[in-house]
């Protein structure tokens, strides 16, 4: 049983810190007494047990058996790491569509729960982005300390009897309280998928298993809608919930069913706990254990995702980008449909116009899963596989929003036939997915160990201009039209193409720089 220890490539968020083992014949002190690195990067004292007890047999610490274990998920078949990344994009796509299929519902709704107020109303969808920003910082440390599957799974019963309480919603703060709970339980695989990937795949593999996982993120904001609008239009709002529960449970049984744990410390539990039972071994335990408490561990993990944000240039300076361009595509989420019914008298078919969005992202999609990982190892020429290598692809597709929002914008005003605004929002979504796929990759690559928080403040940050910037729409498009407001959407986008630009040239010195390294 005496397993040989070795260096593995893994991302947990309590990174291993382990020492060399204390033999029988050694010096009889505790190798576990806190370190003051350990307590600044929040780990506690991650430490052997063999080091904690040496009078303990040595052959009682197991590790993996190598880089090549087949445990490991890294060295999976290529079809389980395929189907639990495709589980979890099957989850990251139900909880964006959640989210939006509800916009097209709101006046239906407005009327039945008798409110005029139209702001109400787009705080419902509003509602769910900001479950989406405060979730994350739960869920993140939940994961790396019980696993992802088990939060997984969770999740997805929680958000099921959830949207059941928002179809049952008697009046609008039900509805509203119940849509922030779906988001929050809802942000769930928005949070921990990059996580899962990063388990599944090495660095120069990850490009691809990331644009498939952020795909659907965009997808099902731009598919909701135009399945909502129909679903409102044919059966009524509340249809819309019931539909989600359906999808909602089918795909629960699936993940069920087909779903595999691959977050590796939890994995090394799991071998331990097998080894315990089979060989009545009470004393076998996984080589790496934190001594510091639960609580600690949990309150540390919450609040670092909101210290990479601050002290982080490159973190606060990406998900700034993100933020601007979620909220951007959630504002013409929300205004879409009335450009159309208004100048062009399309009302039965409306829901088609989002579809723009999504062909854009496909396409995009398609060339960033052909591109990323060849772009990365070309630019290392053999050498060092840098994250900023991820980065590239950002400049000509960020270049598409600003171009795609004053087609959209300028030709909407005019009622210029209607297909030419639609070839500005497939510019605008190929522009969305050639930007959020390569942050995503870029934040797990720069932030190994803490790929997890990392993910979790550009979600949190993401998600708070997604509900926030559509409430200023309405406004926005009643003082200046849709030529001008577009325009200053465009402005905006291209100002945060200085982050992207800044992440290039500086983002290694700024990662690798003394003054931006956090103690976590």
């Amino acid at each position: 049983m005496n397993k040989k220890v070795s260096s593995v490539s893994i991302p947990p968020e309590q990174p291993p810190v382990p020492r060399s083992r204390q033999s029988m014949s050694s010096s009889p002190t505790l190798g576990g007494a806190p370190r003051a690195d350990d307590i600044e990067k929040n780990t506690g004292t991650d430490v052997s047990l063999a080091d904690q007890l040496p009078h303990r047999d040595d052959s009682d610490v197991i590790d993996w058996d190598g880089s090549n274990d087949p445990e490991l998920p890294v060295n999976w078949p290529q079809c389980k790491k395929w189907q639990n990344v495709m589980m979890v994009s099957t989850l990251t796509f139900l909880t964006p569509f959640a989210s939006s299929m509800f916009a097209p519902a709101i006046s239906q709704v407005m009327q039945e729960m008798g409110t005029s107020n139209r702001d109400v109303g787009s705080f419902g969808v509003s509602i769910y982005l900001l479950g989406y920003a405060f979730g994350p910082l739960v869920l993140a440390p939940c994961s790396e300390l019980y696993g992802r599957l088990i939060i997984y799974h969770i999740c997805s019963v929680l958000f099921l009897i959830l949207n059941i309480a928002c179809a049952l919603a008697i009046n609008m703060p039900m509805l509203i309280i119940f849509r922030f709970l779906t988001g929050l339980v809802g942000a769930c695989p928005l949070t921990i998928g990059p996580g899962t990937v990063s388990d599944c795949f090495r660095q120069e593999e990850r490009g691809r298993a990331m644009a498939v996982w952020t795909m659907p993120v965009l997808l099902g904001p731009c598919l909701g809608p135009a399945i909502g609008a129909y679903v409102s239009r044919a059966l009524g709002w509340r249809w819309n919930f019931w539909i989600l529960i359906i999808m909602a449970g089918a795909i629960l049984i699936f993940c069920l069913i087909f779903q595999r744990e691959t977050h590796p410390p939890t994995l090394l539990k799991h071998k331990a706990a097998r080894l315990r039972k089979t060989t009545g071994n009470p004393n076998i335990r996984p080589l790496v254990h934190s001594t510091m408490p639960r609580g600690q561990m949990f309150s540390s993990s919450i609040v670092r995702p909101i210290k990479m944000l601050s002290r982080s240039p490159v973190v606060f300076g990406l998900s700034l980008l993100t933020a601007v361009a979620y909220g951007t595509l959630y504002l013409l989420f929300t205004t879409v449909t009335d450009v159309f019914q208004t100048r062009y008298g399309i009302v039965a078919n409306v829901g088609l116009v989002y579809l723009g969005f999504g062909c854009g992202q496909f396409i995009g999609l398609f060339i960033l899963g052909l591109i990323s990982d060849a772009i990365l190892k070309k630019a290392a020429k053999g050498g060092e596989l840098k994250p900023e290598y991820r980065l590239p692809p950002m400049i000509p597709g960020g270049a598409m929003i600003p171009i795609g929002l004053l087609i959209y914008g300028w030709t909407a005003q005019y009622k210029v036939f209607w297909f030419v605004p639609i070839i500005g929002t497939v510019l605008i979504g190929f522009g969305m997915i050639t930007v959020f796929t390569p942050v995503g990759t870029y934040l797990i690559d720069a932030f190994p160990t803490y790929a997890a928080s990392a993910t979790a403040a550009n979600t949190v940050f993401r998600s708070i201009g997604g509900a926030l910037l559509p409430l200023a729409g309405p406004r926005m498009y009643g003082r200046l039209d849709q030529g001008w407001g577009n325009t200053v959407l465009a402005a905006m986008s291209l100002v945060m193409m200085g982050m992207i630009v800044m992440s290039l040239k500086y983002g290694e010195r700024l990662r690798t720089n003394p003054r931006y390294q956090l103690k976590l």
